[in-house]
């Protein structure tokens, strides 16, 4: 299940730093129920000794943008959206309702007021599809120099290991998730179609370097794992902020959703 955010600052400019996804994560965890908030901040889902969260966000979307050089600020002008996907739907039920019910919340120092909650309808992959990485897509080894000091080496987009490391991590999340059987990922790829070195994003988050890729890939997934993907996020570190994708093409809509109401309005 995935949500669109949208909201206003109530001061006329949204004002975040450069690196804001601790930020957009914080008030995620803030808005949802208390047990919930700790099972995820403390748990999530364990697959021997790693532990997936299994949501996912995307960078705060709005037209008017303007960096402030001398503060390494951004301020974000008028209407602003963030998207956020989950396997769990009582997360994103939480969050909504928590905030509907208020009508205004905290990001940073900001104030800023609800306008809408909007639910998106189910996609459904058909074969390859081309998706749009609207948070960037991040996987990474951990390695040892020759001295023995531990390396943390990120992998581009045009590596081999950048579509390895990316199915790995799905696989282990299916099985964090469902701890079944699933169908094997014979076939599966993901390959990038649009993507240049002015797609990389070096993020901070929390004083650690996170390097990741947007641009357009190509997915051919079974649908359990495209399913996964989608609102769980591709690739590494997806809570906090990483991996999230929209469609671009090649997919349709789940007709038998087209019923659903789809928006909840604030006031």
């Amino acid at each position: 299940m995935r949500i669109a955010i949208y909201f206003k600052p109530t001061q006329g400019e949204l004002v975040l730093p450069v690196h804001y996804n601790h930020l957009v994560q914080g008030f995620i965890y803030a808005s949802l129920d208390e047990a919930l908030a700790r099972f995820y901040h403390d748990r999530g889902f364990n697959y021997g000794k790693r532990r997936f969260k299994l949501f996912t966000f995307s960078r705060l979307l709005c037209r008017e943008r303007r960096f402030l050089r001398e503060t390494r600020e951004i301020a974000l002008r008028g209407r602003v959206c963030l998207k956020i996907g989950a396997v769990d739907e009582r997360l994103l039920e939480s969050l909504a309702t928590h905030l509907v019910r208020r009508g205004r919340f905290r990001l940073g120092e900001n104030t800023c007021e609800l306008e809408a909650v909007e639910v998106e309808m189910p996609v459904e992959a058909e074969g390859p599809v081309v998706v749009r990485a609207i948070s960037p897509i991040t996987t990474y080894s951990t390695l040892r120099t020759p001295d023995g000091r531990k390396k943390t080496y990120f992998y581009t987009p045009f590596e081999a290991e950048f579509a390895e490391k990316l199915l790995e991590n799905l696989a282990r999340k299916a099985s964090a998730l469902w701890g079944e059987e699933l169908p094997a990922l014979n076939g599966a790829y993901v390959r990038p179609v649009r993507v240049s070195k002015r797609n990389e994003a070096i993020v901070n988050f929390k004083g650690y370097w996170i390097k990741g890729w947007t641009g357009l890939y190509e997915l051919n997934l079974p649908a359990p794992y495209f399913e996964l993907a989608y609102h769980a996020g591709l690739g590494a570190k997806n809570s906090q902020g990483f991996g999230m994708v929209e469609v671009v093409e090649g997919s349709r809509r789940n007709q038998a959703s087209e019923d659903a109401p789809s928006r909840r309005e604030h006031g």
